[in-house]
């Protein structure tokens, strides 16, 4: 199993990763830029900061350290639903805002996003992406979650992770 984040990782964490991570989405200068041509742009991830009890029992703050992550449009699989695909190298450094402890999570993984006009949005993951949960099928944290899963968010922003191979790691309690 590859650990450590994402992304999405998911957030938009990637932009798209970061979304899933925080629910914040603002771009920062990339690390590296897409080949010429290629139809994949760059997709950078901002800083981000979660208040106490929102994910872990502490604000903690994110930052990509590594950010190479491109993003690409891909055909609309109905009316009202955007397509894009994510992939690339992104390490985020967390930290407990508290203490300083701080885990860099790779959470370089792959995702297939559709995001509906409702807000609410559906992953196909392969890989690791870093996943904030306020409500959900997980408990409330931060976590790398990797494998082979799907991630349905809600218009609300509940969060569902499902899929034949999936593994978390909590980034709370790793900087506690």
């Amino acid at each position: 199993m590859r650990s450590t984040i994402v992304s999405v990782a998911l957030g938009t964490a990637c932009m798209a990763v970061m979304t899933l991570g925080t629910g914040h989405a603002a771009a920062v200068a990339p690390t590296t830029t897409a080949p010429q041509g290629s139809g994949w742009e760059p997709a950078p991830s901002a800083p981000w900061d979660v208040a106490a009890g929102e994910r872990c029992a502490f604000a903690i703050h994110g930052e990509p350290v590594v950010d190479e992550v491109v993003r690409r449009e891909l055909p609309p699989p109905a009316e009202g639903v955007t397509r894009s695909a994510y992939k690339g190298e992104l390490v985020v450094r967390v930290t407990n805002k508290e203490t300083g402890a701080h885990y860099d999570a790779d959470v370089s993984g792959s995702a297939v996003v559709d995001a509906y006009a409702s807000g609410a949005q559906f992953w196909r993951v392969v890989g690791p992406v870093l996943v904030g949960v306020g409500d959900g099928n997980l408990a409330r944290g931060m976590y790398v979650v990797d494998g082979v899963y799907t991630i349905g968010i809600s218009p609300t922003g509940s969060k569902t992770v499902t899929g034949p191979v999936v593994a978390t790691d909590s980034i709370c309690d790793r900087i506690a």
